[in-house]
């Protein structure tokens, strides 16, 4: 591997990692941070709240990193040790030594992490759209470990990606700054009308998505699979599922209505005026639900 990776080269490294120091300062809280050795290459996390608190993992969407959770960190880490990680296999500061060719590699690198953490076996999981799905592999596979889950609108899991999503996404891959402005203006439009300082944020995060696919060397991710009956069924982890009423990536109705039909056991909360964009649009609402269910016995 190149001095570089998983840059295209040291210039865009350094132009990446400027962008990434910039963003890192509306980080609301202190943190600490750690680059943790596994098998699968050094994971980039980001750590706030009290040193002794119960541990809360957050998984970010795709093409993204930790600091999508800049508007959930300040009330989430009051009462959780929070660890924010950068994906093994996606934006950020992590660095992969191998692909990620499969749900097994992610819950393999998931479950090192979380030992070479300490973080016991008391852990409470989030994820959002893509890191959701993550979430729900590793519930899966290691239920043992875990005191409760969030899926924040997952990507797959419940129900298929839309053909709409899909097609405007491939788009994203032509390298101009309209396509990724028209893709993430659609994806999240309850953002993108909110108000002025939604819509300033929004087009910095169109710049922020354009700058991250020019610098890092191209990988394919993993698709996020539909859990079958089954397997919904069979997550007998404290688990609560999350959609905004106008989610672009798959209905939000249908998705409540096969988690009431094969796994009435999982709580669902649809929220009002938000789709994709859930935990930014309405961080507090999101926030709150989240904590209500973290805190319940």
């Amino acid at each position: 591997m190149t001095p570089y990776h998983p840059f295209r080269s040291a210039t865009a490294k350094e132009q990446y990692l400027k962008l990434y120091d910039i963003r890192v300062q509306k980080w609301p809280v202190d943190s600490q941070t750690r680059l943790v050795d596994t098998s699968y290459g050094q994971t980039f996390v980001r750590m706030s709240g009290p040193s002794g608190a119960p541990p809360l993992v957050l998984l970010h969407g795709a093409g993204g990193d930790s600091l999508q959770w800049i508007p959930n960190i300040e009330a989430l880490s009051r009462s959780y040790r929070v660890y924010a990680v950068d994906n093994i296999y996606d934006y950020g500061r992590s660095i992969y030594r191998q692909s990620i060719k499969n749900p097994d590699d992610y819950v393999n690198w998931l479950d090192e992490l979380f030992s070479v953490l300490q973080l016991g076996n008391n852990i409470k999981l989030m994820g959002l759209s893509y890191g959701g799905w993550l979430t729900s592999q590793y519930a899966l596979r290691f239920p043992d470990r875990l005191d409760k889950i969030v899926l924040l609108a997952p990507a797959g899991t419940v129900l298929p990606i839309r053909l709409a999503w899909i097609m405007r996404a491939v788009l994203c891959f032509v390298p101009h700054r309209y396509f990724t402005k028209s893709f993430l203006f659609w994806l999240l439009e309850d953002l993108a009308q909110k108000d002025e300082a939604s819509r300033i944020m929004l087009e910095e995060e169109v710049d922020a998505v354009f700058v991250r696919m020019r610098c890092y060397k191209p990988i394919r991710l993993v698709n996020p699979t539909v859990l079958a009956d089954v397997e919904l069924h069979s997550i007998k982890v404290p688990t609560l599922y999350i959609v905004g009423e106008n989610e672009k990536i798959c209905s939000a109705q249908k998705a409540i209505q096969r988690l009431h039909r094969v796994a009435p056991h999982i709580k669902t909360e649809v929220i009002r005026d938000a789709g994709h964009d859930v935990t930014f649009v309405q961080e507090d609402l999101v926030n709150t639900k989240v904590l209500e269910f973290l805190t319940q016995r």
